[in-house]
């Protein structure tokens, strides 16, 4: 069954006993991980409690200067780039992937940062066999089989295994003598032991090594992809919109000069905030969201029986004209000048995170970076629509931009 009235995702996002996420995990994609997003009950619940001190303020503002070195190095090499005449022209897609990547492997490994960029290479290819083989038809038992594509994905997924198994094993010890880190994997590690020493007595307590090997590979993902097409779709609506990109790059200018950005000046950016809401509102990240019905419950006016399968989808109601009204697909930032409750009506109608107590835990960190990158690109360049710009956008895990996004860069200063 299709749900699209605001009420009634509210129920369904909120009562998570009542609707839960299918149980069952394909086989072939269980290599890239199973951690929090796929679990329920009580598992997800002690999961859930574990990782959150992970992504409070305290730890996010501490992970600033490792994203803030990544947008500098990727500045530096399109300011290297830029000819005598203050201009180029780029596909700045594959740039955001690979900062995208290089942040996540500071935040998430902190001092080691090249062993963690390596496994996430690592995942990016198993990620393309997984695709390669989810494309074909799919017979029960087939990834038992010696095939070429089953032996390569095996080997990866043990490599992988293997290094973060390692790295984890490293990082106990050293905080174990007293090495203080604030990178995710430390802090992620400090409240798991918290949790076991205080719940001691307990059965399943805590996360084993596979549970933290596995949210380690959730912290790619999630945090790779979402904030990659964040910045590049906003970008492209930027680019499209000048008179948008001036008042945000004055903003930018008016509360940081050519200073470097910093906490407490990137929660002042009003006009920088509206933009990512308006990009979650026309390019939500997941495009759907599935539940099941356990047991026989209502909602709404409705019986549901118990099996049924619900389905959100979150694109075509971020896009409803009977929900936003007749300009829902408009470039209407000034939707959401005076913040998300009142473009919505208090209607839980924009949940691009989720909603509820699932709602997405890492969407302050994606937010943090994308700020902090738009910011220092208003710093040091304007940019336009390549006429070689094809807009092509394209589902993968997330909403990519088939054929990149080239865009002409003029420097500033």
């Amino acid at each position: 069954m299709i749900v699209m009235k605001p009420e009634c995702i509210k129920d369904i996002l909120t009562r998570r006993t009542d609707f839960q996420k299918q149980s069952a995990i394909n086989p072939l994609i269980r290599p890239l991980g199973c951690g929090l997003p796929s679990l329920e009950g009580e598992k997800w619940a002690n999961h859930r409690r574990i990782i959150t001190p992970a992504f409070n303020f305290g730890k996010l503002k501490n992970m600033l200067p490792a994203v803030y070195q990544s947008c500098s190095n990727m500045i530096n090499k399109w300011e290297e780039l830029v000819s005598a005449e203050g201009w180029c022209e780029l596909d700045v897609w594959p740039y955001l992937v690979n900062l995208t990547s290089d942040v996540i492997s500071q935040v998430a490994f902190g001092s080691s940062y090249e062993e963690g960029k390596r496994i996430f290479e690592l995942q990016d290819e198993l990620a393309k066999l997984i695709t390669q083989a989810c494309q074909k038809v799919y017979v029960p038992g087939w990834r038992f089989l010696p095939t070429k594509l089953n032996k390569k994905m095996r080997a990866i997924d043990k490599e992988i295994q293997d290094s973060l198994k390692g790295m984890i094993d490293k990082r106990k010890k050293a905080m174990e003598a007293g090495e203080v880190n604030s990178d995710l994997l430390s802090a992620l590690l400090e409240s798991n032991s918290r949790e076991i020493q205080e719940n001691g007595e307990k059965k399943n307590v805590g996360l084993s090594i596979a549970d933290v090997i596995d949210e380690c590979k959730i912290f790619y993902f999630a945090g790779q992809e979402t904030t990659s097409v964040l910045l590049v779709w906003t970008m492209v609506l930027l680019a499209k919109h000048t008179n948008w990109q001036s008042r945000a790059r004055d903003e930018v200018l008016k509360v940081f000069g050519n200073e470097q950005p910093n906490f407490n000046g990137l929660n002042q950016l009003k006009v920088v905030s509206i933009f990512s809401f308006l990009f979650y509102e026309l390019y939500p990240p997941l495009p759907m969201f599935v539940r099941s019905v356990e047991k026989e419950t209502k909602l709404g006016n409705l019986i549901l029986p118990a099996g049924l399968r619900l389905s959100i989808p979150i694109i075509l109601v971020h896009h409803s004209s009977e929900i936003w009204g007749d300009d829902a697909l408009d470039f209407k930032p000034e939707r959401f000048a005076e913040g998300v409750s009142k473009a919505t009506k208090n209607q839980v109608s924009f949940c691009p995170f989720g909603w509820g107590p699932r709602i997405c835990i890492g969407q302050n960190l994606a937010l943090l970076e994308a700020k902090m990158t738009l910011a220092m690109i208003f710093q040091r360049f304007t940019f336009e629509l390549s006429p070689c710009y094809t807009h092509a956008p394209r589902m993968v895990f997330t909403i990519h931009p088939e054929f990149g996004v080239h865009l002409i860069l003029h420097k500033l200063y």
